[in-house]
């Protein structure tokens, strides 16, 4: 691929994505073999060969190394590939010059780079020197000091015409933060650039290799033959390699600002890109591999001391910020209402971290606080942006970028970092808002994206001009640091924390009211046992005395009015009992115990006295019911209840028939009692387990609680119950206990 062709492909929308680690094509100040790392085989190389070492390069393709390189290197080669360790650089002589190779391995490929030795620092002049910028990194009073000592070192050791940092904001726009540079040349200091200029994937490399120079900007690139590599038949990954090409329309924009040659270093912090030190010469330079390595150093210290400055920086924000979160949990603590505790007393929560304004929107109530929208407006930002985010947390400094909306407050709000507070179901908030800062930004040139267009296509060409070029930014807030969203995060937490509390408060105190409920109605059963029984007792003795002594001297209607008083006494009582019996169920601990559910089946059956109260029912019990463990009592009351519907709601079918068994599902015993009586409605198979239900009408006797007594024990058993059911074809009632889960 050639460079123009390669350029060519390069269009305004597609740039950020544009393979520079693929460019087949390597700068001219060395040379590049590649070699199958099984074979030791050349596979590839630099067409400029000849030009280094007198070999064409058809001369060395798949022939092996050993050719070409010392026996020993080669040997060597081999043993740190079969042992996987570290690579390092070797000095080699080939065609009377001295050159350093370097080697590494990329997806299956060993790629040789040569370039001449060059000069390398004097080691005790650089350990001076390293000690000097240690010492006058420490006693910087701010980064921008720090940066302005670094630029100024780099400049001296290297000795290039400029040397700059450069650092980006979250957007990847840069700005030149310190300058060092030869007294005739343009300053550069303050200037912006956009994204553009260095976009992801040249980013992406700077952050895994470290350094990269290009030493001379109008060279002509040798290719790398073939394209396509033998190994994979897929272009050749040279991300690692230090003398792969320049893209070249960064070739391009270096040459429209007049620079002959580049070194460029990554300042990482945090694992993340923070900026670059960019060196420019106005001539073609060459810095040696070494020397570059010690590049990397200084600029690996620098990192590292900036990012102890910027954890000094963000620990005494974070405790500034606890303190103001530590005093805003007693005001909550003390108060019913968090909103009011946020934002009507000292401290207020928009103290904690630096804004205009805020916001607190708690169980569907706003309360503003300070500079901030109208509370509509909130209200519709809240509605329409912060209930869409997935994140909890939402910051943008230019909110009317994503939320046009916010363009008519923007003097107010034009930055927003929100949280949201409890639990993910409810839409609850705690905002901050920041106004814009209306200001000039300099840019080195129009930042505008600058193409040509041929065949209807718009590629991108880089912008002539690099003269200061003013803009007035509005709508832009200053940017959000982690210690802020540190804060808000730990405030949220906080919140979280003293709404659980207060929860738990509430359950503990509807908790005291419901065992005192539970205590009164304990007192009322016992009222009811008692007081209302010795009445009934008196009614029913006393009409009982009336139908015995005078029952042949009252007329029929006097004596069917004394029978109705007597039976109405009789299920008076019965109801009492079931209600007793139903405050009881499931109260008290289990009284834990195994037996046979078979034999128990047959007790119930015995007290039912089924062979003279419904001597036409077919009672068929499964032989192999299991053994189970449960509280007895209960389970018998539980097993009481269900045959006693059985057997009284399929007294009037033709051939009435019970049967109790089991069944195994998911290695879990499913107990069931089955009749083929009267059934019932299946859309109401949830509400016949409620106190008071009955479906069968008034032909069949019975209080209705019966089913809901069932269901208290089986609960109890931590097991469920459910019926299948249809009317006129019988019922059957499952349920199961799980006491292997207790």
């Amino acid at each position: 691929m050639s460079q123009e062709n390669y350029a060519q492909n390069v269009t305004i929308t597609n740039c950020d994505k544009e393979p520079i680690h693929i460019i087949p094509q390597i700068q001219v100040h060395g040379f590049l073999l590649v070699c199958d790392p099984s074979s030791l085989k050349i596979t590839q190389g630099s067409e400029n060969t000849i030009t280094h070492i007198n070999v064409e390069l058809n001369e060395l393709l798949d022939q092996p190394l050993e050719n070409l390189l010392p026996s020993a290197f080669v040997k060597e080669l081999d043993k740190i590939i079969s042992e996987e360790k570290t690579f390092l650089p070797k000095q080699i002589k080939l065609a009377e010059k001295e050159w350093l190779m370097i080697p590494h391995l990329e997806n299956n490929h060993l790629i040789l780079d040569f370039e001449p030795t060059g000069k390398i620092l004097d080691p005790l002049f650089f350990q001076e020197q390293l000690t000097k910028i240690l010492n006058e990194l420490d006693a910087a009073n701010s980064i921008s000091e720090m940066c302005q000592e670094a630029a100024s070192l780099v400049k001296y050791l290297f000795d290039y015409d400029r040397v700059m940092l450069y650092k980006f904001d979250e957007e990847w726009n840069g700005k030149v933060i310190a300058e060092e540079k030869e007294e005739e040349m343009q300053s550069w200091l303050g200037l912006h650039y956009p994204a553009t200029d260095i976009p992801k994937p040249a980013r992406e490399i700077f952050l895994k290799q470290g350094v990269r120079m290009i030493s001379d900007v109008h060279y002509e690139p040798a290719g790398i033959s073939p394209v396509n590599s033998p190994i994979n038949n897929a272009p050749l990954n040279l991300s690692k390699s230090e003398i792969r090409g320049v893209s070249p329309i960064h070739i391009e924009y270096l040459k429209n600002m007049n620079v002959g040659a580049s070194l460029t270093a990554a300042v990482v912090l945090n694992g993340k890109l923070w900026g670059l030190l960019a060196c420019h010469h106005n001539t073609p330079k060459f810095v040696s591999y070494h020397q570059r390595q010690s590049c990397k150093f200084l600029t690996q210290v620098f990192s590292n001391k900036l990012a102890l400055k910027t954890t000094n920086t963000f620990l005494e924000k974070i405790a500034y910020s606890e303190d103001i979160r530590k005093k805003l949990v007693i005001q909550m603590r003390s108060m019913d209402q968090i909103s009011r505790a946020l934002c009507k007393f000292k401290p207020k929560f928009t103290d904690l971290i630096e804004c205009g304004g805020g916001a607190v929107y708690l169980d569907g109530k706003l309360i503003l606080c300070g500079k901030t929208p109208e509370k509509k407006d909130v209200l519709q930002l809240i509605e329409e942006k912060l209930n869409k985010e997935k994140n909890k947390l939402f910051y943008t400094r230019s909110l009317m970028k994503k939320f046009p909306s916010a363009e008519k407050y923007k003097h107010k709000a034009s930055g927003v970092l929100s949280i949201r507070v409890g639990s993910e179901e409810k839409e609850n908030y705690l905002i901050w808002f920041r106004p814009e800062e209306s200001q000039v930004v300099d840019w080195g040139g129009n930042p505008e994206k600058n193409g040509v267009v041929k065949d209807g296509v718009e590629y991108l060409s880089p912008r002539k001009s690099f003269e200061r070029w003013s803009e007035k930014v509005s709508g832009v807030s200053s940017s959000w640091q982690a210690y802020d969203f540190e804060a808000a995060n730990s405030l949220q937490d906080s919140i979280t924390y003293v709404i659980v509390q207060q929860q738990k408060d509430k359950i503990s105190t509807l908790n005291e009211q419901l065992v005192e409920a539970n205590q009164e109605l304990e007192t009322f059963s016992y009222s009811v046992s008692h007081d209302l029984r010795a009445p009934l007792r008196g009614i029913d003795g006393y009409a009982n005395i009336l139908k015995e002594e005078y029952s042949d001297q009252l007329e029929e209607y006097a004596q069917e009015a004394i029978q109705t008083i007597i039976e109405s006494a009789e299920e008076m009582d019965v109801l009492i009992e079931d209600i007793l019996t139903y405050a009881k169920a499931g109260k008290g601990k289990l009284q834990l115990e195994t037996f046979s559910l078979k034999k128990l089946v047959e007790n119930v059956l015995i007290k039912h006295n089924v062979k003279k109260s419904y001597p036409s029912t077919e009672i068929i019990i499964d032989e192999n019911l299991p053994k189970i463990e449960g509280d007895r009592r209960m389970i018998s009351q539980l097993i009481n209840n269900l045959l006693g519907n059985a057997l009284k709601y399929s007294t009037k079918a033709k051939n009435p028939k019970v049967e109790i068994g089991y069944k195994i599902e998911n290695e879990k015993n499913i107990f069931f009692i089955k009749d083929n009586g009267i059934g019932f409605d299946p859309s109401l198979k949830d509400k016949i387990f409620d106190v008071f239900s009955r479906l069968a009408g008034d032909d069949y006797a019975g209080s209705g609680i019966g089913l809901a007594i069932a269901k208290k024990v089986v609960d109890k058993h931590d097991g469920e119950i459910w019926v299948e059911t249809k009317p006129d074809e019988g019922s059957t009632f499952y349920f199961t206990l799980l006491e292997e889960e207790r």
